[in-house]
């Protein structure tokens, strides 16, 4: 399975390109800090690779900008190229699938932080219409323990 997913903060201005094909697409970096810092050290990011393309191409530039907090979940694609001087490399990238909002307040944008739109990889609509589907909470069987008049040393764990 190749899953991956990161949240951090775009690093470069995005700028929506056209493929050979007609394709819409995006490439850009995001930085994602590290959990572990070292005491009287400063905090330490990694930086990834991203392409989004068609829809989330469109997406991602119409309502991101470089320094924009972004949760993105794709697939890590390796290509293997030559560079100038002969030497062998390999790019790693993320190909986006989804894009989200983290929630992060929008600086005089339209957007309240928490909106993504249903077909850039967010549940359709319907899911958090406030209906409780969940199964009703079985009643105790009677064969159950009852706990209810035992003190904490009668407890097994």
């Amino acid at each position: 399975m190749n899953k991956v997913i990161m949240m951090g903060r775009i690093v470069n201005d995005l700028e929506l390109k056209t493929s050979p094909q007609g394709v819409p697409v995006c490439s850009f970096r995001i930085a994602v800090d590290r959990n572990f810092q070292k005491k009287g050290e400063e905090r330490k990011s990694d930086f990834f690779n991203i392409v989004a393309w068609r829809q989330n191409a469109e997406f991602v530039t119409r309502f991101f900008a470089k320094g924009r907090m972004i949760l993105v979940e794709g697939e890590m694609n390796t290509r293997q190229y030559t560079d100038k001087n002969g030497n062998p490399n390999t790019w790693y990238e993320i190909v986006a699938d989804r894009l989200y909002f983290t929630g992060e307040k929008n600086n005089g944008g339209n957007n309240n932080g928490n909106y993504a739109p249903p077909s850039y990889g967010e549940p359709p609509a319907d899911r958090y219409s406030g209906v409780n589907t969940a199964p009703a909470a079985e009643s105790p069987s009677s064969d159950a323990p009852d706990f209810s008049s035992a003190s904490s040393d009668d407890y097994p764990f």
